[in-house]
């Protein structure tokens, strides 16, 4: 068994130690992780790939799977070049993973923050903007339950759902563990606009909630990052460019930081047990 989860309550009461299942055993290999011992861990997830293009982008036929994949990687290299975190990506090249096995990834990594990258589509062509999404079982509105209903189809290749497992875990741990992982997520989405927004146009409702499977890794705080909308021109050309993923990356990047500098000095708040 993996360590226990110790979540901190904001009303001040006793901390509740969750201990869970250990990370699924996976049929792919584990990703290299760069950066120095001891460090946060974030897990970067670019989006689709493989038999999964993804949205595909009128202008120019531009598939989501590609552009994901070069965000990560944009993404990874300015993390690295910080030296602040350790950095993994699910995959380094066009290859499939199975949305359970992205999350189980970073699991058995014993990731600090997973993070996964998409580039958004609508039939409206002037929607435009960036937007962060954390787990809810209840829709935030209908486009994100729309959202959600696409991105959990994607491990349904040739009529094969191919993430059905069985779970034999203890529904109410995880429950209560994975209410704190969907606070810690939705206070690094906010960080995110703040760091983010001077460099990446956001959408005005920036923050949204859906059931995505790929957020629900019970004991890791998780948001999907959609970047922009492959179907207006300029939000696919700002993705598609050098200068907005360097962008991206650096509003992302910041968001980490900040994050994790946070989560030290909350820790240093905090008196230790009583002896």
């Amino acid at each position: 068994m993996q360590p226990g989860i110790v979540a901190k309550p904001s009303d001040g009461a006793s901390e509740l130690t969750v201990t869970l299942d250990p990370a699924a055993e996976l049929p792919v290999s584990l990703p290299a992780v760069t950066g120095a011992p001891g460090r946060p861990l974030v897990v970067i997830d670019p989006g689709h790939g493989g038999q999964d293009p993804g949205a595909i982008s009128p202008h120019g036929g531009v598939r989501e799977k590609d552009v994901t994949l070069a965000l990560a990687r944009r993404i990874r290299d300015e993390l690295a070049d910080s030296g602040r975190v350790r950095v993994a990506l699910t995959r380094d090249d066009d290859s499939y993973l199975i949305l359970r096995d992205r999350y189980e990834i970073a699991r058995r990594l014993k990731a600090d923050l997973f993070i996964s990258v998409h580039a958004d589509a609508a039939p409206n062509p002037l929607a435009r903007g960036a937007t962060i999404y954390t787990l809810s079982e209840v829709a935030s509105d209908k486009e994100a339950a729309l959202l959600a209903a696409r991105e959990n189809k994607a491990d349904i290749i040739g009529g094969v759902d191919l993430g059905a497992k069985a779970a034999d875990v203890n529904r109410i741990l995880i429950d209560l563990a994975q209410r704190e992982s969907m606070a810690t997520s939705s206070r690094f989405a906010s960080l995110l606009h703040r760091e983010a927004s001077p460099l990446v146009p956001f959408r005005p409702d920036h923050h949204r909630f859906a059931s995505l499977v790929v957020l629900k890794a019970p004991d890791v705080p998780s948001i999907l990052f959609e970047a922009g909308y492959l179907t207006h021109t300029e939000d696919s050309d700002y993705i598609r460019s050098p200068e907005g993923q360097k962008q991206i990356a650096v509003g992302m990047r910041r968001a980490i930081e900040a994050h994790f500098a946070r989560r030290i000095a909350g820790n240093r708040r905090t008196p230790g047990p009583i002896s």
